[in-house]
């Protein structure tokens, strides 16, 4: 099977989609097929990384890189261009058999304008609640001087503008993956009526395997001597609610006292505020901000803590609670869509509203009974199970032949067209200004 997917954000950034774009495209790769991933160029790409085999002797994934805007995100996410000619170009010499999109602008509307024209289906991971992210657009964020008009345009843009547009974007594809049940019930109360089931970003076989030794080196380097040592592990950014984590850590404290370290892994632009922040509530010598680590290494990160901490309401699974577990790290979690799926509250971690007080008391009430703590542990392991990728894989073939045979089959039954979709430019007699024109209208739409 000849695989494209199309993607807004790529290694070398650092977040949710590419790792899990990057885990998908590997794994079916493994399983035999051609994976093609279109990724922005983000300037210094690790080109080199991309044209070696792995360790374990499989070839990764192909990546062709396009072109992107000149200006960027405010966390280092690029604009693709509008009209990226290197991924229109690729499809006019192959064929493929399936389109992947994992974002509903830029590169997702590109890839139902292709679907359509080269009779291909297409498959849509909705990987992000969009309405909580307006604030990356400069005339979209609001603080505590913005006028109260200027606050009701972005609340009815969040409400109704965003989810309309998924919606609709949704209904243009042939199926869409949530990466969690409460994901798909947030879809569902969008008004999508595609076909819709529940798949889960996984976890490559190196999360299983532990290096005990490795991790020790970690917790004496973090632990400050303490007893406990806890870890989360994200982009530093509103959306990731750190605010509320650090005021939750301060309650531990008062709670407790001073037994314990928090070691927070990742990197972004509140770094600066949040470590004035943690001086502001003084815990700054009880949290250590390590900046991004490799990917390959944050399971050693996360075996090395007793306790996993989460306060993000964002997400649609969060990908580094099933990453946690693996290690066998429970998780505090402040209750959210996707959390809820993955946690089972008293049993692998502990699920509380987002209440500073509430979760710090079930970050407190972990860690005062290392038997229940240890039972917690083996009982996120046993749950990590569930999202192996390669099990993953196997099911994520399955749903890209089920719609591959569903178009060959709207095909044939259409004003007797032949078996064989069209593929090629030449074949349909679309020309570039065409396919300009009408990937331009579908991205203002």
């Amino acid at each position: 099977m000849k695989i494209a997917m199309l993607t807004n954000n790529y290694r070398p950034f650092v977040g949710g989609v590419p790792i899990s774009v990057e885990r998908q495209a590997q794994e079916l790769v493994k399983r035999g097929h051609e994976v093609t991933v279109f990724a922005p160029m983000y300037g210094d790409t690790g080109e080199e990384r991309e044209k070696v085999l792995r360790t374990d002797g499989v070839a990764p994934e192909r990546v062709v890189r396009y072109h992107t805007q000149k200006h960027k995100m405010a966390n280092g996410m690029v604009y693709p261009a509008v009209f990226p000619t290197e991924v229109t170009e690729v499809f006019a010499e192959e064929n493929f058999d399936v389109i992947h999109v994992h974002h509903p602008m830029f590169a997702g509307p590109l890839g139902v304008r292709l679907g359509k024209k080269y009779g291909i289906p297409v498959v849509f991971t909705c990987h992000t609640r969009y309405e909580d992210y307006l604030h990356y657009i400069p005339a979209l964020r609001v603080h505590e001087h913005s006028p109260a008009c200027k606050r009701r345009a972005v609340r009815w843009i969040q409400e109704k503008v965003v989810p309309g547009y998924i919606k609709w974007f949704a209904d243009q594809c042939d199926l869409v993956l949530s990466p969690s049940a409460g994901m798909r019930q947030v879809l569902r109360g969008y008004g999508m009526k595609s076909v819709c089931t529940v798949f889960p970003t996984g976890l490559e076989e190196s999360f299983f395997r532990r290096n005990d030794l490795r991790a020790a080196e970690i917790r004496r380097e973090y632990g400050r001597g303490k007893k406990h040592l806890l870890v989360t592990v994200s982009r530093l950014e509103r959306e990731k609610n750190y605010g509320f984590l650090l005021r939750g850590i301060a309650d531990v404290r008062r709670r407790m006292g001073d037994d314990f370290h928090v070691l927070i892994v990742g990197d972004g632009s509140r770094k600066a505020e949040l470590k004035v922040k943690a001086s502001l509530l003084g815990i700054q010598d009880m949290v250590t901000f390590a900046g991004n680590v490799p990917n390959e290494e944050v399971k050693d990160y996360l075996s090395a803590a007793d306790l996993f901490l989460f306060a993000s309401t964002s997400e649609t699974q969060g990908i580094v609670l099933a990453e946690a577990f693996a290690a066998g790290t429970p998780v505090v979690a402040v209750r959210a869509v996707g959390t809820d799926d993955i946690i089972e509250n008293g049993v692998n971690g502990f699920l509380t509203e987002e209440e500073e007080e509430t979760w710090a008391d079930r970050v407190a009430e972990a860690l005062s009974d290392e038997r229940r703590l240890k039972e917690m542990g083996r009982a996120a392991l046993a749950s990590a199970e569930n999202y192996r990728a390669s099990t993953l894989a196997i099911y994520e073939e399955m749903l890209y032949n089920q719609c591959i045979g569903a178009k060959k089959a709207e095909f044939k039954g259409a004003a007797g067209l032949p078996e064989r979709m069209p593929q090629r430019k030449e074949e349909r007699g679309y020309g570039a200004e065409e396919d300009r024109r009408e990937h331009t209208a579908m991205v203002i739409h």
